[in-house]
């Protein structure tokens, strides 16, 4: 056996150091980075003040959170919007209840079985579906539901009309979510003798899940702020109403529209203060939504 032994040492390779152009150029872009950051900050953050300065005097009352308007003229002040929250919380909860199931089995099919024509219809639909307007899936809803099928305005035809808007998002972010999940995890478990629907119930989803739940909350965030179903399906009412299916019941979105329309300080008043509440409540979901997903993947 022959050995060989190298005359000469292998060098690291060396850098040279960072040119001057390249620096200011490197400068350059961070700083058009920060301005272009900067110009886009600008807008939010006057909106923001401007909410908050119009709206913190109605949010602080605990009137506010407690009444409803019932009895309150529009020239008068008082009252609250306990009503339009309950009306916002409701419809949204109950369009979240159909849409999520839907969109995470639509969004299972799609990853684990989806081949051929029917998996590509599905992925074109749910493209087409998640560029709808809401005034466009307020007006099918308000021709299927109510003009065909004799359905009275209410707050579930609402509901339908955010299931609509609700679908996609929840399709697309659960979808998102499942291909993250290795396929190392999926081929342990083939080679154990799982099935693949327990594989994917009892691994892919709970792998999936921080992402998923964080994907429905902001879904939920984003519909609860539509303004045309609302307009179009259900008419306004100053007091609670606790049935879905028939009858008036407001939302803050359609306080903020029926305010609008109120000349009156009082009225302007409301707006703002309904606004800042949405904002709030949509802040709330974003919170909550950072939370669950920290909470979830922690514990793994």
């Amino acid at each position: 056996m022959t050995t060989t032994t190298l005359d000469k040492p292998i060098k690291a390779p060396t850098f040279r150091d960072v040119s001057t152009g390249r620096k200011i150029r490197n400068n350059i872009a961070t700083g058009l980075v920060w301005l272009c950051f900067a110009i886009a900050l600008i807008p939010l953050a006057w909106v923001l003040i401007m909410v908050v300065s119009k709206g913190f005097e109605s949010v602080v009352s605990l009137d506010w959170w407690q009444k409803s308007q019932k009895g309150i003229l529009p020239d008068q002040s008082g009252g609250g919007v306990y009503h339009a929250i309950y009306g916002t919380i409701v419809q949204s909860a109950v369009a979240a209840v159909i849409a999520v199931p839907l969109g995470i089995m639509a969004a299972v099919y799609l990853v684990e079985y989806g081949r051929g024509m029917l998996a590509k219809t599905t992925t074109f639909m749910v493209d087409i579906l998640a560029g709808v307007p809401s005034i466009v899936a307020a007006l099918f809803i308000f021709a299927l539901w109510i003009a065909t099928f004799g359905a009275p305005q209410s707050a579930f035809a609402v509901s339908l009309a955010l299931v609509l808007l609700m679908l996609p998002v929840v399709v697309r972010s659960t979808e998102e979510m499942l291909k993250l999940v290795p396929d190392e995890l999926r081929e342990a478990s083939y080679a154990l003798g799982i099935p693949k629907w327990k594989t994917i119930a009892r691994i892919v989803v709970p792998t999936a899940l921080p992402g998923m739940i964080s994907g429905i909350l902001l879904a939920l965030a984003r519909v609860m702020g539509e303004t045309a179903p609302v307009l179009v399906l259900v008419g306004y009412s100053k007091s609670i109403n606790t049935n879905l299916f028939d009858g008036n019941m407001a939302s803050l979105p359609l306080l903020i529209y029926q305010e609008l329309a109120n000349p009156e300080p009082e009225g302007r008043a409301r707006v703002w203060g309904a606004a800042l509440t949405l904002i709030l409540l949509i802040a709330l979901l974003y919170a909550a939504a950072a939370v669950v997903n920290k909470l979830l993947t922690r514990n793994r």
